[in-house]
């Protein structure tokens, strides 16, 4: 098979054609091998665990945990990349480096950049980070903002393009979103005195758990007399399914309806054009795709056409206002222009840090090159799936298993989501687990399958296809 033919048939929506020895390991390492010199390099970027180390009780290093993988055998398979994803090795060197800055000049960090480090002033790294963020989601860095974690984001960026009018006062949402999420527009909702239940328009699933553009847009025209707001997943957590993001927001801005996006799972993972697509306002954490580590810096997108500081002008703070005057001291607020003006407090450095050592792996690509990557990725782990049900189905009988995420590559990302029988769930997660398997479990049954193109190979989809299958079978 040829992996260029097979990413054109992807990109297209197709399914590409496997070879008959596709489920065997030497396919997979053939598929390896063909993978670009530089994306396949990104790997040696990670510090992938060894099985040893995903046992570890102590903080400090045993004999066993210190020991290197003598063989992909000995590395732990990773699919868990939308949760959080895995170490960059570049962060130690940027810690490290910070630390020194922090230990060697103090205060004067804000402002001196020292002549061999890979980090900035600490006031200019928010600004840095944004512009390292720019060509991941599609914008100018002047419409990036990173500060704060996401649901601080989302709450921010609600104050400032939720405004309820009489009739007009409703929220569109998804009808599972995840819990802050759904915490951050029911209080928002709740701010402005109204009662949550009566205000929210919930986007339900169809039987195959997916949310079509068909139906949203419906549900568009049905209450655009009433929605002062659209807020919706640019991936859907559980369901893996990727919206189509400017379909959608053409369609609300044809109703003069203001439109959000939360792309927890959409940011590193899939190309975006957030401001070819006009979309107003979007939010993002950065610890699953873009390995930031737990909790890192989130960022935020405001589209430049709502000027300075939103259309209702956000909340005030510190660092919003403009970095020239910012420290006259004179409580006249001029707020930076673009979406930094969003910003309120003086962002952690330590994070900004983190941030940036994990961006700097993605200089070296582009999303293109790793979106290519990850459909062949994720058609590979959906071909295998299919060959496991169909070997472990019997006559009449129905499957062990079955992917909810969309089958068209257009609308998913990295992400298969599984969905077991439930007499299944916990044997086969308590099999992975025994056997050095990191993925995501989600109830009710869903196994979230989630190889990352920065860090896993065809290898380890097929790797775990043998874990999954014994498990099966157990």
């Amino acid at each position: 098979m040829d992996a260029a033919a097979a990413i054109n048939q992807l990109r297209a929506g197709e399914k590409p054609e496997f070879p008959s020895n596709a489920s065997s390991l030497d396919f997979a390492l053939s598929l390896d091998k063909s993978d670009s010199e530089v994306l396949k390099s990104f790997r040696t970027d990670f510090v992938i665990p060894t099985k040893a180390q995903l046992k570890r009780k102590t903080v400090n290093d045993t004999p066993e945990t210190t020991a290197q993988a003598s063989s992909s055998d000995d590395e732990i398979i990773y699919f868990c990349g939308n949760s959080l994803g895995l170490q960059p090795k570049a962060t130690r060197t940027y810690l490290d480096a910070y630390l020194k800055t922090w230990g060697s000049i103090g205060v004067n960090g804000h402002f001196t950049q020292l002549e061999d480090s890979p980090i900035g002033p600490y006031q200019d790294m928010a600004a840095d980070c944004a512009e390292k963020m720019a060509d991941i989601v599609g914008a100018s860095p002047a419409e990036i903002v990173s500060m704060n974690t996401l649901t601080i984001n989302l709450h921010l960026m609600m104050a400032a393009f939720y405004k309820p009018s009489g009739k007009k006062n409703k929220i569109m949402c998804e009808w599972r979103p995840f819990p802050s999420d759904w915490y951050a527009i029911e209080s928002q909702i709740e701010w402005h005195g109204l009662n949550a239940k009566d205000t929210m328009v919930l986007v339900e699933p169809n039987q195959d758990y997916l949310m079509t553009t068909d139906h949203i847009k419906q549900l568009i025209d049905k209450h655009a007399d009433e929605l002062a707001l659209i807020l919706l997943p640019g991936i859907q957590y559980w369901s893996g399914q990727l919206l189509d993001i400017p379909a959608i927001t053409a369609h609300a801005h044809q109703h003069n309806i203001t439109i959000g996006w939360d792309l927890a799972h959409a940011a590193g993972n899939v190309e975006l054009k957030l401001h070819d697509w006009d979309v107003d306002f979007a939010c993002w954490c950065t610890y699953k795709y873009m390995n930031s580590g737990a909790g890192g810096m989130a960022g935020a997108f405001v589209h430049e056409r709502h000027g300075n500081n939103g259309p209702n002008k956000g909340l005030k703070g510190w660092y919003g206002h403009d970095k020239t005057s910012r420290f006259l001291m004179d409580n006249k607020f001029v707020a930076t222009k673009g979406a930094q003006g969003f910003q309120v407090s003086n962002p952690s450095a330590i994070d900004l840090t983190s941030l940036s050592a994990a961006l700097s792996v993605f200089q070296k690509t582009s999303m293109k090159a790793l979106r290519e990557k990850s459909l062949l990725l994720t058609a590979y782990a959906e071909f295998m799936l299919n060959d496991i049900s169909k070997r472990n189905s019997t006559s009449g009988s129905e499957p062990p298993f079955r992917i909810i995420t969309p089958q068209d590559p257009r609308f998913r990302g990295a992400q298969l989501s599984v969905l077991l029988k439930e007499e299944l769930m916990e044997r086969v997660s308590a099999a992975l687990e025994k056997n050095g398997v990191v993925c995501d479990k989600r109830k009710p049954g869903i196994i979230r399958v989630a190889p990352a193109p920065l860090y896993n190979n065809f290898e380890d989809v097929w790797r775990f296809m043998e874990v999954f299958e014994k498990a099966l079978k157990e």
